[in-house]
């Protein structure tokens, strides 16, 4: 049986279908909801601020370039023109006042008057002239005299709020022109994500792409996780964000992107979906958020683009097709191949259920598991056993000969393998000892603390003569003189 899910209007509808074509037609999966996005394929934010309070245009009017800038097209044109109408009228209405206050309308036609500005003698004579003067056109028919100190006031005026009013309107005008949210068209990423293994781990991936020959310097990508969750306190998390590893730790979230990339999330048990398997997917409701962030090689300025995938639009078990071929000199990138994916073996277990299996299925996790207790056990002893070491007098450390015979002897009989290994260690007299069969541990010990006093039979044979004829066969300190006798008392007390 196989799944296939189709969008329906507003809803999706799972359809199973039969490869044998006969029988009952198969029970259908009760209808879903549309999937409300927090963000959309365009990577607009679907959210909307409301009951911000009464100061909420206060704070928009503070900050007025920024909100010029992030208004609509049409909203901005229509400032820009409603702007520089209303300062026209404005100021050409100040020419008017003043050449009526002074009388230079009625006296407009007679050469012996000097008015406050030439030829001006009606409201359309004083736009133009403001026109004139503003646009710094000056065709010369009207003009300021010096008979009008009024005038010359009211030109200064003019010139500092005219530089001001074009220096605001035509630098938002440029600014969002040149908002890098244009550019950010032409950075593409695949409709769908897909699950599939890689390197031998199940891998998540989705491709992004540049369409211009421009460079994106310093190109990061960057993914989050929306899902809801609820706490162990109960609070409950509607949108909580976590972070997919895209590389971050090895640095292949900084990209080349020159030609198409496939980015991976390695899931494994970091990765918030340990837990997810081709089973749970029909069940589970989770974004993926991505966020690629860049310089624009041409101006300078951050880019950034995003896009989101849902829980249905992550294809389990498909990988991408590959479009990049070598020509003759060049590399081809066939971009009709960009979206398309193919299927390929991918388990549908999870992560955490995997290694589970794997776990369950090993033979050697129980012996391994008791091994190390015996082995902890085995170092416990060990420690005491150098504690009493280092408590012993210096001559019976140097007659002993090895320090560390008692810590290989019990590495001998810890286990089997262990055995074998601290073989080489020991004496050879050891050895063959513990090579004949049928010897136990306990035969083992006791023969070796046997062969203990040895050495200080060895080392009585290493004497000089002398001290070798007062021993006597190996009773040193009876035939001593009282002075040895007390000296070598005191060295061992």
């Amino acid at each position: 049986m196989s799944a296939l899910r189709r969008k329906l209007g507003d809803e999706y509808q799972v359809v199973s279908t039969s490869a044998s074509g006969g029988g009952l037609p198969p029970p259908r999966a009760a209808p879903r909801g549309k999937r409300q996005r927090f963000v959309d394929k365009n990577g607009r934010c679907n959210v909307q601020h409301g009951n911000l309070g009464g100061e909420t245009s206060r704070r928009y009017l503070s900050d007025l370039f920024t909100t010029l800038v992030d208004l609509k097209w049409r909203w901005n044109l229509f400032i820009f023109i409603l702007t520089y109408t209303v300062a026209w009228l404005f100021m050409a209405s100040m020419w008017w006042v003043i050449a009526y206050m002074r009388g230079d309308l009625n006296k407009a036609h007679d050469d012996s008057y000097t008015p406050c500005v030439a030829n001006v003698y009606n409201f359309p004579s004083a736009f133009l002239f403001f026109i004139e003067t503003e646009a710094t056109i000056g065709y010369g028919y009207r003009y300021i005299t010096d008979k009008c100190p009024e005038g010359i006031i009211l030109f200064l005026f003019q010139s500092i709020l005219g530089s001001i009013v074009d220096a605001f309107l035509i630098g938002c005008m440029f600014i969002k022109m040149s908002q890098p949210k244009k550019r950010a068209e032409t950075l593409m990423f695949s409709e769908h994500a897909a699950i599939s293994m890689r390197d031998g781990k199940l891998t998540l991936m989705f491709r992004v792409g540049n369409l211009r020959n421009s460079h994106m310097v310093s190109a990061q990508i960057r993914c989050k996780l929306l899902k809801s969750r609820q706490t162990p306190e109960g609070e409950f998390l509607p949108l909580d964000q976590l972070e997919l590893d895209v590389g971050f730790s090895t640095g292949a979230d900084q990209l080349f992107l020159v030609s198409p990339l496939t980015i991976c999330h390695v899931i494994d048990a970091k990765s918030p979906f340990y837990d997810l398997s081709q089973r749970s997917m029909q069940t589970e409701q989770f974004e993926i958020v991505v966020i690629l962030e860049g310089i624009v090689e041409t101006t300078g300025m951050t880019c950034q683009a995003r896009t989101s995938y849902t829980e249905d639009e992550v294809l389990w078990g498909h990988r991408f097709f590959p479009v990049i071929s070598l020509e003759e000199g060049f590399f081809k990138v066939d971009y009709s191949q960009f979206h398309a994916t193919f299927e390929v073996p991918t388990p549908p277990y999870s992560v955490k259920e995997q290694e589970e299996m794997l776990l369950m299925s090993s033979p050697l996790i129980a012996p391994a598991v008791s091994n190390s207790k015996e082995r902890n056990n085995s170092v416990e002893c060990l420690d005491g056993l150098d504690e009493v070491g280092t408590k012993l007098p210096s001559k019976l450390q140097k007659i002993t000969g090895r320090e560390d015979f008692p810590k290989k002897l019990l590495r001998m009989s810890s286990t089997t393998s262990e055995k074998a290994y601290s073989m080489g260690d020991l004496p050879m007299k050891l050895q063959r000892i513990s090579s004949v069969p049928g010897n136990s541990e306990e035969k083992l010990v006791s023969k070796t603390t046997k062969m203990m006093s040895d050495p200080i039979s060895q080392s009585v044979a290493d004497l000089p003569p002398k001290l070798q004829k007062l021993s006597g066969g190996g009773r040193m300190e009876g035939n001593l003189p009282p002075k040895l006798r007390k000296m070598n008392s005191d060295r061992f007390t």
